[in-house]
């Protein structure tokens, strides 16, 4: 674990670690503070940063499982202990991390007895099993178990849709949780006294592993500057370099009727 004392810059904005720790290979924990600020703004800035770590990262997990010799997904299968919707389970748990375009096929081939876990899922180079400890079953007879399956880079939270014919041919989806970022927390100290006053941004973030919190800090960020870029961008140059001929208001009334002729003028 690293700490650091926090330390306020009364100038330029600067953000900070102040606070890094890995309590396992799939939690990892890190504080940061961005100051100086003025008032408001460290919550504007808390509650976008939130739902950009939780919503806009990009993650990867297994989304489908096949298997020809499981007949339904609340079946046994004899001299395994995990039923079928139990592994379902613990395959979604598994934590990856990928540089994937889309989705890729991996596959897991144990015999028993013994336990099978994240160690024994073959796939692409593309794809890094962060924890191969991982549990997914324990096959207590000398028996093969072969599952196919489907991984996905994606982002945000997607809930299986079950079909009658995805069973028929042995193929079930699995709940996909993209999100590498666990948990986002954002808190504000105030500091200064009447017009002088300031203040400085906490934010704490809580990672599966495949990401760290300054990755996962930096690439929130990243993606709130791409949803904020279209707007620095005029949608109608030509409007606005007409405005700035003449230096002036459009009269509200006749904005649509100038705007309809210059998208006229711009088609000829």
């Amino acid at each position: 674990m690293v700490r650091e004392k926090v330390t306020v810059s009364t100038r330029t904005l600067q953000w900070k670690c102040v606070e890094s720790r890995v309590d396992n290979k799939r939690l990892c924990y890190g504080r940061f503070i961005l100051s100086p600020l003025i008032k408001g703004q460290a919550d504007t800035i808390g509650i976008a940063m939130r739902r950009a770590l939780l919503g806009e990262i990009e993650g990867t997990c297994i989304t489908r499982a096949k298997s020809e010799k499981i007949p339904h997904e609340y079946s046994t299968i004899v001299g395994i202990q995990e039923s079928v919707h139990e592994i379902l389970m613990n395959l979604k748990e598994i934590v990856l991390r990928s540089n994937l375009y889309g989705t890729c096929g991996a596959f897991i081939c144990a015999r028993g007895p013994g336990y099978v876990t994240a160690q024994d899922i073959i796939s692409p180079p593309s794809v890094e099993i962060v924890d191969n400890t991982q549990h997914i079953a324990r096959l207590t007879e000398p028996i093969d178990l072969c599952i196919g399956l489907q991984i996905e880079r994606n982002r945000g939270y997607r809930y299986s849709i079950k079909r009658p014919n995805n069973f028929q041919d042995g193929s079930y989806p699995i709940d996909a949780v993209f999100m590498p970022v666990r948990n986002a927390n954002h808190s504000i100290h105030s500091y200064g006294n009447g017009n002088e006053r300031q203040e400085i941004l906490f934010l704490e973030i809580w990672t599966n592993g495949s990401l760290t919190p300054k990755e996962a800090l930096h690439e929130a960020s990243r993606n709130l500057i791409d949803l904020f870029i279209p707007f620095l961008h005029a949608e109608e140059e030509t409007l606005h370099l007409e405005y700035n001929r003449h230096k002036g208001t459009l009269p509200p009334l006749t904005f649509h009727d100038r705007l309809a002729k210059l998208r006229k003028n711009k088609k000829k």
